[in-house]
């Protein structure tokens, strides 16, 4: 039987209409919206449902709305897949503990609310993140540490998405060395439209508040693996969880080394599980030179579950 991993997309997979054709078809779907409005504050529904792109974009109600999204879909599909194992990409991962029942779905949605917050309130002037591409990652790596070196300023790659596909983050004066470095290299580097330095020591005084919310949290033995962002590996122990999930924020992405350590695990099916169909497209790069036997595919609507 093929061992099929599941795959929840993170911040940048949001669109208009997300997850709507399952709350109105599941209340314990549309129950979830609601929990998550609750525990934000914010008008989810009406934002992501009616509403425009630049309310969209706000990681205070993007990271509730996004997480009850992939988990309404995994509610949609649950039960015609046997998953071995699954990961999700940065806010991902929550919605990857709760389906493994780490978590609670409920929990969930209440931990991403608070890290949504907090992570907003993060953001500093002179702060930010940078996607580059077309280079390989010994180039990225050189260049983040001599951009650093360079300027004495935080810089460090945040998002390892794939063998040309980075996300670095820092402080203004080393990202804009980088930047030249990487013009230098024929690579290019693109700006985004965060206000901090996510995945990074620069956003640690969130972190440590988070880490002491997510102490009060029922954690959970895993009933099938879950590759966490910050290790690549699966961890069994829930204390263990407990205390990768607690440094998260400020870790490194490993999406590369996520997916190849699933490839090595045996699994040939990849389902991603959220809108857009992001992660879907990065299993090609990822896995080239692994092997040809592999599938992928996105379960981004109700149509698509029902499919399955």
């Amino acid at each position: 039987m093929t061992k099929i991993a599941i795959l929840f997309p993170g911040q940048g997979s949001q669109e208009k209409g997300m997850g709507r054709d399952v709350a109105e078809a599941n209340a314990e779907a549309m129950g979830l919206w609601q929990l998550a409005e609750a525990e934000c504050g914010l008008p989810l529904r009406e934002i992501y449902w009616e509403g425009e792109a630049a309310d969209m974009a706000d990681t205070r109600a993007l990271q509730p709305a996004l997480t009850v999204t992939n988990l309404s879909l995994w509610l949609a599909i649950k039960d015609k897949l046997a998953p071995v194992a699954a990961a999700g990409h940065s806010l991902g991962e929550f919605a990857a503990l709760a389906a493994a029942g780490v978590l609670s779905a409920e929990d969930a949605v209440k931990a991403v609310s608070l890290r949504g917050r907090l992570m907003a309130e993060a953001g500093q002037e002179g702060h930010g993140m940078a996607a580059v591409v077309k280079l390989a990652r010994e180039t990225v790596e050189a260049i983040v540490e001599d951009a650093s070196g360079a300027t004495g300023a935080e810089l460090r790659i945040a998002n390892y998405n794939s063998p040309a596909q980075f996300v670095i983050s820092g402080e203004k004066a080393a990202l804009d060395a980088a930047a030249a470095k990487v013009k230098e290299a024929k690579g290019r580097a693109i700006a985004l439209a965060v206000s901090g330095a996510f995945h990074s020591p620069l956003i640690q005084e969130a972190a440590d508040e988070f880490a002491e919310y997510l102490k009060g949290l029922a954690w959970n033995a895993p009933v099938f693996p879950v590759y966490h962002n910050a290790t690549a590996q699966p961890e069994a122990d829930s204390g263990k969880i407990l205390e990768i999930m607690q440094s998260q924020m400020t870790s490194s992405v490993l999406w590369t080394q996520t997916l190849q350590g699933l490839y090595a695990s045996g699994v040939r099916s990849f389902v991603e599980v959220g809108p857009k169909g992001v992660l879907y497209k990065l299993l090609t790069p990822n896995l080239k030179g692994e092997g040809d036997d592999w599938t992928g595919q996105a379960v981004a609507s109700l149509e698509q579950a029902e499919a399955l």
